[in-house]
């Protein structure tokens, strides 16, 4: 069973790599980019088009106030932006928003950054995959009508890829994230160009459309409050910053300042991206509705249910590029593909994480360690099974989706630069150079600042979002919070539970006597190697213990024994209901009883047989009994182990598995170091 399942996963994901190869698994920027900023970056294509929905609703008129919501966003990104760079500096762990949180805040405060972070990770992923089915859905029907089968198998190809190592993944999604970046900023740069220079009118296929505006003449707090839900939705651009602060230990050295980078560039490239395809949706007169079919007029006429709405960014390269021209083809393929990789964030800060939560106790261990190519394996299994169900729950839909998304990332934000300005606060008190305490000063302005503007963009989150599914969210993050302190309680009990004591107690003293017990069925080799097995072990009392489930068998037992005469006695009790196992713990039970200070040796003899089948038809017994005797203090149990035909067939065939090297596992060496050829002559 091993080779059948080890040879699909060497082909899969590659062969194992050792623990001192760490290092060559490690980013350099121009990769660490795309791996940890495809999310906020191919965020651009839909976060212009979700401002512009928000909008609509009080009509084309409300459109002037985008490029103002495009500032306060820009403000925030980089102020955001410029917290996290201290949080790398500060914190380069790779703890993020949970170490900084729970050493400022509290271990409350970091436990619900970590919640909310495993929730937003899961969604970003379904959401991202959902969104990247949908734009490939409309040029491939067959798509639109497998969405949930199509979402789930893209699932379990990114999940493949990054078993296969980070910078391997890396490589496979620097192409197309590249690609996208450039695509965005030719369209503007040509559309620039087209408007300024040449003086070009472009038109969107939708400038000649009205919006019937659900409420007309907004003014007063009812304006405010549809800003600010406008620019809540248009902070979805800033979601997966955090992703770079938490995969600092995946940074090539020095960490902290590659990380620091590669966060300035992500959010130059993101809000640049951001502003000009809001710059540009303005100029060829975009228009979006919450509801096309009935609040997009073409002359006066609601356009119908038959009508597909494209995006902001597809609108504006369409107007910009031409409709089918190649630069256009090649920018919706990117958009749809850079879509998918934008899960690709969540697979690199998900596991991450979770290998920190797991090493501190609020996470099952496995997480912690590192799979057979160096990557987080269980964490990114884990992911993948959640946005996989998320997905075929939600049924691929990411409108529906989309309701549950960025809740988590704006409350880690929130308590982050909360616990930095705590942070700045401490290290003030004990500075005294001039100097520092001026740089300390300022980045707590910067934190404050952050602080309040992401706090102000959760409650309305939440405020506008609750009944349409952010609810979800909050819930996931209470599971996870719940599940989480359940853990750590069960680990710290677990850990006290087993220290070793300062002073002597039953552990310590030596048992007075050990009593052995050999278990019987038949007299046949591996019996007698039990036997022999539980004499060496020189017991202050020794007896073979049997059930009598068959008289006859056990009369013909009890009959070979004698006349083979082997000194050891042979006990044999009665089981009227014909059970096995529970006569068995009865009766070790009662040695217990009779000498609490005693240990009872329970040995025995199990098959070791070389095929999967063969399991199914040997041992049984034993492993109930074995299961049922952990329960019970002061009992030991011994396999003694026969080996048959079978295992000496498997024995060879793991040697042999061991001595194969697939094509290109044995190389030579440079052709400096190979032994020259003597030629003849």
């Amino acid at each position: 069973m091993s080779k059948l399942t080890d040879v699909p996963k060497r082909i899969l994901i590659g062969r194992a790599l050792r623990s001192d190869r760490l290092g060559e698994t490690l980013l350099p920027k121009r990769i660490a980019l795309p791996v940890f900023a495809s999310d906020p970056l191919s965020s651009v294509a839909y976060a212009p088009g979700e401002v512009l929905l928000v909008l609509s609703i009080a009509g084309v008129s409300a459109y002037h106030f985008s490029p103002w919501i495009a500032v306060a966003v820009v403000v925030l990104m980089f102020t955001v932006v410029a917290s996290y760079r201290q949080n790398v500096h500060a914190y380069p762990s790779g703890g993020g928003d949970y170490e900084v949180a729970t050493t400022n805040l509290g271990p409350k405060a970091g436990l619900t950054v970590a919640s909310a972070l495993l929730v937003d990770y899961v969604l970003t992923v379904a959401v991202s995959i959902a969104s990247g089915i949908e734009n490939l859905g409309s040029a491939v029907p067959f798509v639109v009508e497998h969405k949930v089968l199509c979402a789930v198998t893209v699932i379990v190809l990114l999940t493949l890829m990054n078993l296969r190592g980070v910078k391997e993944s890396g490589k496979l999604f620097a192409i197309p994230t590249y690609v996208f970046v450039g695509g965005v900023f030719i369209m503007i740069a040509w559309g620039a160009f087209r408007g300024l220079v040449l003086g070009d009118t472009m038109r969107a296929p939708t400038a000649g459309y009205h919006i019937k505006a659900e409420h007309q003449g907004l003014a007063g707090f009812a304006l405010v409050f549809l800003l600010l839900r406008a620019f809540s939705s248009g902070c979805a651009a800033l979601t997966g910053v955090e992703a770079i602060s938490n995969g600092v230990p995946a940074f090539r050295k020095p960490k902290s300042k590659n990380a620091a980078t590669t966060l300035a560039a992500m959010g130059l490239l993101a809000v640049t991206m951001f502003c000009g395809i809001i710059a540009l949706a303005m100029v060829t007169k975009v228009r979006m509705a919450e509801n096309p079919a009935t609040d997009l007029l073409h002359n006066g006429v609601a356009i119908g249910s038959g009508y597909v709405q494209n995006p902001v960014i597809s609108q504006v390269a369409e107007a910009v590029f031409g409709k089918g021209s190649f630069l256009f083809i090649v920018l919706a393929a990117a958009t749809a593909l850079v879509l998918f990789l934008a899960a690709n964030t969540a697979y690199n800060g998900f596991p991450l994480l979770g290998s920190i939560l797991a090493q501190d106790r609020y996470l099952p261990r496995q997480l912690h360690t590192r799979g057979d190519r160096l990557a987080f394996s269980n964490g990114i299994v884990l992911l993948a099974g959640a946005a996989a169900l998320l997905t075929v729950i939600y049924g691929a839909d990411s409108t529906r989706l989309i309701q549950l998304y960025i809740v988590g990332v704006f409350v880690s934000f929130t308590l982050s630069q909360t616990g930095m300005v705590r942070h700045w606060n401490r290290h003030l008190a004990t500075e005294n150079d001039p100097a520092k305490r001026s740089h300390m000063i300022r980045s707590r302005a910067i934190n404050a600042f952050g602080a309040f503007f992401t706090g102000l963009v959760l409650v309305v989150v939440l405020v506008t979002k609750f009944t349409h599914g952010a609810w979800v969210a909050l819930l996931g993050m209470c599971i996870f919070y719940a599940t989480m302190t359940a853990i750590r309680k069960h680990y710290d009990r677990v850990s006290e539970e087993i220290s070793a004591p300062e002073e002597p107690d039953d552990d310590l003293v030596r048992p007075s006597r050990v009593h052995s017990v050999v278990l019987i069925s038949k007299i046949h080799r591996p019996t007698l190697r039990a036997l022999a097995y539980a004499k060496l072990m020189r017991s202050d009392t020794l007896e073979a213990l049997t059930v009598n489930v068959d008289p006859a068998e056990t009369k013909a037992l009890r009959e070979e024994w004698e006349q083979r005469g082997i000194d050891v006695p042979l006990k044999v009790l009665d089981s009227p209901y014909r059970e096995i196992t529970r006569p068995i713990i009865e009766y070790v039970k009662g040695l217990r009883a009779q000498s609490p200070r005693d240990a009872v040796s329970v040995i025995i003899p199990e098959y070791v047989v070389g095929h999967w089948y063969e399991h199914l038809l040997h041992n049984q017994s034993a492993l109930r009994l074995k299961g049922r005797l952990l329960f019970t203090p002061g009992v030991m149990v011994t396999s003694v182990p026969y080996q048959l035909a079978s295992s000496e067939v498997a024995r060879n065939r793991a040697r042999k598995r061991q001595e194969w090297n697939a094509p290109g596992a044995v190389r030579r060496g440079p052709a400096e170091h190979r032994p020259k050829e003597h030629s003849g002559g």
